[in-house]
């Protein structure tokens, strides 16, 4: 089974768009192989790009942080929020379909609660200068933990609809 086979891709978008709207957290539908099912990418901030660009960024900070969180939600089952290794959140909510997990809403990009970017360890893995990396972080907002929990339970509540739809059709 597919997400397409819960409902088409321009409604996945809907939902990224909806909840980029809601929280400022840059959103994105992902397929059980960790792959992003739509081309609706919004930065959230000007460090994520730069990171993503960097196959070491991509590999060992945003690939990594998503593959571990998202084993997270698929075995509890539930929305699932840690801080990715340049200390942005990162929150995945698994989608299961008799309980079997076909893939995940995440979102990310923005700092929790009054954290930091860790502009050492981004360099270290990346390579990308130190300045540079708190230029490129300075300025992105913060989401509290409590804002974030419940957005969390808004998006489970949400897939919950999407997959209820797909089985009462």
């Amino acid at each position: 089974m597919k997400l397409t086979d819960l409902q088409p891709l321009d409604e996945w978008q809907r939902l990224e768009d909806e909840i980029r709207t809601r929280s400022g957290l840059s959103a994105s539908v992902f397929g059980v192989d960790g792959v992003r099912i739509t081309d609706n990418l919004h930065w959230v901030n000007r460090l994520c790009p730069d990171i993503k660009a960097n196959p070491k960024g991509q590999s060992f900070i945003c690939a990594t942080a998503h593959m571990n969180i998202a084993i997270q939600a698929k075995a509890s089952g539930d929305a699932v929020l840690e801080e990715c290794d340049a200390g942005l959140i990162k929150m995945v909510v698994p989608i299961m379909v008799d309980d079997v997990f076909i893939g995940a809403v995440g979102a990310c990009g923005l700092l929790l609660d009054d954290g930091e970017v860790d502009s050492f360890l981004v360099n270290k893995i990346t390579g990308i200068d130190d300045e540079k990396v708190e230029d490129l972080a300075e300025g992105i907002p913060a989401i509290d933990t409590d804002t974030a929990k419940a957005l969390g339970a808004y998006i489970k509540k949400r897939v919950d609809a999407v997959v209820a739809a797909y089985q009462t059709s």
